[in-house]
């Protein structure tokens, strides 16, 4: 799991996100300009003239990659060039569904969340529709967000029940919550943000996510609910709820083992769904909840982990999950691309990069690199995993020996470019990746490029910068055609799942000091995620002391490729067909 290598915390701090490059570029499409964001942009600024203004236009019909130069220095007027920009090259792309078959819905100001209706322009087709069913419930979801959330009363009497210790709440205002506590790096949390949210959906309760310690969430995510928020305000009213532990009065494993689940005197409950979590904290995942939890109108959860595997062992969700996700391969898939959405800042850099260095290939490869090793040296081992990963598995092209012939003065004609997109803290792969192609050529003739946006070295948590990269990272890996991914990543696993890949997935040494694994990698059974900790007993029976396969049990859920006790869903129509 990515939170077991070594990381350093940053509690407060909120950079300005560094650019990787100085290059404005216009998007897809535009929509219009808030009524403030157009005063701002003319503020101070000279006006043109006419004739320079009908100059640009001439300019801009005969040359535009010029003028996106321009971007930076120009005022209102360059406002005014990116917008035209965009509106002629919406003119020559096909039309995109940006509402994904209905997952979105239209409203949202473009502006401030750009992502949200462009992606569809950047990625390829989804992977997997969403199901009528699941359109419906997404609409009710957010109709209870707007009805209960905070800035309302019912969340305001809500917050005072619980400030003042008041505990039978049940159907009071028709409200309850689900409060995520945001721990550990970017790819846990962004997992437990979309189990969160499906068990939200599954129990009916408003979400709220704990926006992290430097309080990054908005510098990271767009609000996901139209006229609604889903961030936990800062006044909540329960003390130091981020401290909570398996040992709490409140924790589920407690009630329902020594309370006989009993609720009495408590103001909420908490599930503690951590990777490491006891087989008593699991037993979450058997709760109907009409045995207990419905009793509460406030449950804090903590997990760094996909839950959704576990969610499908319990009889009561069974027919609720087959009408949402009628294919159980697509349950992150869709989560994720209805829910996550990058900020400007963020899709800036993810449309910037893609432009300048992805966009034009005949094939976008990504590797995304992650070794779970304390001295963050670099390993002869894992390059050689690698590469022989994407040889054995052809993705990408065989080189040849010269032998001291001349090579051709230009590449042939109609030859085959190839960008690999390399993610991971350490750059000597990509470099070491880049050299093969230098100083080889292919055996086909194809062009290769290697590139990776950055290098941190070593993994921060809740530090914006660091975030707002990493994020722009996952992006950027679901933007290409083909993945390989490193065994237990939480940050692969998002970028495989949110770009709807089937990855090959190389599987994780236990000594870097060893020989390269043999074979080196497998092709995934399915695009969704690993659950590092889902449940290891029947729910029917709930024998937490006794230890079964629960990977034989359902023929959707399996054990992972990369983790032998985890669980992912897959579909069996499919099964290992992709």
């Amino acid at each position: 799991m990515d939170a077991d290598v070594e990381t350093r915390s940053s509690a407060g701090a909120r950079d300005e996100p560094s650019g990787w490059l100085g290059i404005e570029e216009a998007p897809p499409f535009t929509g219009k300009k808030t009524a403030a964001a157009a005063k701002q942009a003319a503020a101070g600024v000279r006006r043109w003239s006419s004739v320079v203004n009908a100059t640009l236009v001439v300019l801009i019909m005969t040359a535009p990659p010029l003028l996106v130069l321009l971007g930076g220095g120009l005022g209102a007027p360059a406002v005014w060039i990116k917008s035209t920009l965009a509106g002629i090259g919406s003119q020559s792309q096909p039309k995109r569904d940006v509402l994904l078959g209905g997952l979105l819905v239209p409203g949202f100001d473009e502006q401030s969340c750009a992502s949200r209706y462009q992606a569809a322009y950047y990625h390829k087709s989804m992977a997997r529709r969403p199901s009528p069913y699941l359109i419906k419930r997404l609409r009710e979801q957010e109709a209870l967000q707007r009805r209960c959330g905070p800035g309302t009363e019912p969340y305001a009497r809500a917050s005072e029940r619980l400030r003042s210790g008041q505990t039978d709440a049940r159907d009071v205002d028709g409200c309850s919550y689900l409060v995520l506590i945001s721990y550990r790096g970017l790819g846990n949390r962004m997992l437990a943000m979309a189990s969160a949210f499906l068990y939200a959906l599954l129990t009916g309760r408003v979400l709220l996510v704990d926006p992290g310690y430097g309080n990054t969430l908005a510098d990271l995510f767009c609000e996901p609910f139209q006229g609604a928020t889903w961030a936990l305000p800062a006044d909540f009213p329960l003390a130091n709820f981020k401290e909570l532990g398996e040992d709490a009065p409140e924790s589920y494993g407690n009630v329902a083992v020594n309370r006989s689940g009993s609720v009495a005197g408590l103001r909420f409950v908490y599930l503690h769904l951590d990777h490491a979590a006891s087989p008593a904290s699991r037993l979450v995942y058997c709760d109907d909840h009409r045995q207990f939890l419905h009793r509460v109108q406030w449950v804090i959860i903590r997990t760094d982990q996909y839950m959704a595997p576990g969610l499908f062992f319990n009889p009561a969700y069974q027919e609720e999950l087959g009408r949402l996700f009628p294919r159980k391969d697509s349950v992150f898939h869709l989560l994720s691309r209805y829910l996550l959405h990058p900020t400007n800042d963020i899709w800036g850099m993810v449309i910037r990069y893609y432009n300048s260095y992805l966009r034009n290939a005949d094939e976008r490869l990504g590797i995304q690199i992650r070794v779970f090793d304390t001295s963050r040296k670099p390993f002869q081992s894992v390059l050689d995993q690698i590469l022989a990963c994407a040889s054995r598995e052809h993705l990408l092209p065989a080189v040849a020996t010269m032998g001291g012939a001349a090579p051709p003065a230009l590449p042939a004609a109609g030859a085959r470019s190839v960008a690999v997109l390399v993610t991971g803290l350490n750059s000597w792969y990509q470099e070491s990746i880049r050299e093969v192609y230098w100083t080889s050529a292919t055996a086909g003739g194809e062009v290769v490029s290697v590139h990776q946006p950055s290098h941190e070295e070593y993994q921060i948590w809740f530090y914006s910068k660091h975030d707002m990269k990493a994020l722009a990272e996952i992006y950027l890996l679901s933007l290409t055609d083909r993945i390989v991914t490193s065994g237990w990543s939480t940050f692969g696993y998002v970028g495989h799942g949110l770009g709807g890949h089937t990855p090959w997935v190389m599987f994780r040494p236990m000594n870097y000091s060893e020989p390269a694994p043999d074979p080196p990698c497998t092709r995934a059974m399915s695009m969704e995620p690993c659950s590092h900790g889902a449940l290891s007993f029947e729910c029917t029976r709930k024998e937490i002391d006794k230890v079964i396969d629960t990977g034989v049990l359902l023929p959707h859920v399996r054990p992972c490729e990369d983790m032998s006790w985890g669980l992912k869903l897959r579909d069996p129509a499919v099964g290992n067909k992709v």
